[in-house]
């Protein structure tokens, strides 16, 4: 069953030459507790889209449906985590977190707490709390970020690339991390999460949406078929992962040489 529909949405800015088109006649699907990546090259929109269903600009023409509702604004059914660090400085981890929850309509001292409490841990960072953002490295301070919208408990996930500025290692941390949180719930959340690594979006996804450059719109879905659990390093060596990777560098080359204005790319 579908829990979010994109219908031919367009979003325009104004800019120094004129009128400038981020996306064009966008249009997918995700399904309910499916974790969908949207991938592509700097400048396909990938940003401008998550931003959109996160209800924080709007479209110049079509429309997001959740649940069959309109998108209007921002809504607790959805939690978003940025690439950049988005914590407050002068709050300590916890209290990043019971903030949060706060704003959200959850008001009862102890239970904010203690679900505070229960996702630093989900994290690994249960004895990290009555610390600030400044004293933690940029990936613990990610896994805050996730805590903090984990605990929100909104049906919808919504990831800026989130591991982009992460060095090797915790990156992969992070992402076993992330999957091993999404699939350890009675009900999967729905996620859709922005990168630009190929690699890491076969891994995390059931499904992803291959955003072009130069049409600014989707240019392909493509289901990744390859059974959960997965392990990084047993994957790769799949049929289904070489598939997958291949059909996504075939479409980067296509929508590079159209940006070029050729009909083939030599590497």
């Amino acid at each position: 069953m579908a829990n979010i529909e994109v219908k031919n949405l367009h979003m325009e800015y104004d800019g120094g030459s004129g009128r400038h088109a981020a996306l064009r006649g966008v249009d997918f699907s995700v399904n309910d507790g499916e974790f969908v990546s949207i991938i592509g090259s700097s400048g396909c929109g990938k940003s401008t889209l998550l931003n959109l269903l996160a209800g924080l600009i709007q479209p110049t023409e079509g429309e997001i449906l959740i649940g069959g509702e309109k998108v209007k604004g921002t809504g607790r059914d959805r939690s978003v985590v940025f690439q950049h660090y988005s914590l407050f400085p002068w709050m300590n981890a916890k209290k990043n977190i019971t903030f949060s929850l706060k704003q959200n309509g959850k008001n009862h001292k102890n239970s904010l707490r203690e679900r505070a409490d229960k996702y630093l841990k989900l994290v690994g960072l249960e004895d990290a709390g009555h610390k600030f953002p400044r004293e933690l490295s940029g990936g613990m301070q990610q896994r805050v970020a996730i805590a903090r919208a984990l605990a929100l408990d909104s049906r919808i996930l919504l990831l800026d690339e989130p591991f982009g500025a992460v060095d090797a290692r915790n990156r992969a941390i992070l992402q076993k991390l992330l999957l091993d949180l999404w699939d350890s719930e009675e009900r999967r959340k729905t996620v859709i999460f922005v990168t630009h690594d190929i690699d890491e979006a076969i891994f995390l996804s059931d499904k992803i949406i291959v955003m072009s450059s130069s049409h600014s719109r989707v240019r392909e879905q493509i289901p990744v078929m390859i059974p959960r659990p997965r392990n990084r390093d047993e994957i790769v060596r799949t049929p289904e992962y070489a598939a997958a990777r291949n059909r996504i560098v075939h479409l980067f080359y296509d929508d590079l040489a159209e940006a070029i204005g050729g009909d083939e790319v030599v590497l």
